[in-house]
């Protein structure tokens, strides 16, 4: 039997990243048969985004009020992750992205069932790396990784291939009521937020009994 968790996430939002560390913490806690399977979705916090990015001190900045607001803000992430052993480097990073093409290569990778790997990857190399994720040769390096070949990374990304069918699943989470990040449905249940790890394992156990309960 097969438990699907469907995962509603964008890659600049720290809290898809800490819901991600402590789903994976509650699955391997997890004592059922059942078998785990996620499914991706995209959505776009920033969908106006400008192709390139923007400079992260003047997007935040803006957004905030001011630079100094903005650091504490992460510096709050940090310290409400402190158990999550996630090390996240604001200092590095300089660009405040636009998430569309590392959607479009989590699809893409979905198609060769590395949806989760790709965007697990992703994330940490945003949040705990630096690295730009809007642009092609990054992401292109990023699906190496998982095993998806360099050239054929960049042809994909470089392409307008999967922009339709990203920007279809986004239009049907605002459908279904989403208008923030992380959602994640387990089984019956909707968890939004970054839940705590012992939120995401009782839930799994729920679900997973209601899967194998005749």
């Amino acid at each position: 039997m097969t438990l699907t968790l469907a995962i509603t996430s964008d890659f600049i939002c720290p809290w898809c990243l800490v819901a991600e560390t402590r789903l994976n913490q509650a699955i391997v806690q997890l004592n059922s048969p059942v078998e785990i399977q996620k499914i991706w979705y995209p959505f776009e916090l920033n969908p106006d985004m400008p192709e390139a990015g923007m400079d992260r001190q003047t997007y935040r900045s803006n957004k905030f009020g001011s630079w100094e607001y903005s650091q504490e803000l992460d510096a709050k992430t940090v310290q409400a992750t402190e158990a999550d052993d996630i090390a996240f480097r604001y200092d590095l990073m300089t660009i405040t992205p636009n998430t569309l093409k590392a959607h479009r290569l989590t699809w893409f990778a979905g198609k060769q069932d590395k949806a989760t790997v790709m965007a697990e990857r992703i994330l940490k190399a945003y949040f705990t790396e630096g690295q730009n994720i809007a642009e092609v040769e990054t992401l292109a390096n990023l699906a190496t990784v998982v095993g998806i070949d360099l050239e054929v990374a960049k042809a994909f990304l470089l392409s307008d291939v999967g922009i339709q069918e990203v920007q279809e699943l986004k239009r049907q989470a605002i459908a279904q009521g989403i208008h923030g990040v992380p959602h994640i449905r387990i089984g019956q249940e909707v968890l939004s937020g970054a839940r705590s790890l012992e939120v995401f394992l009782a839930t799994l156990q729920n679900a997973a009994l209601e899967l194998t309960t005749p």
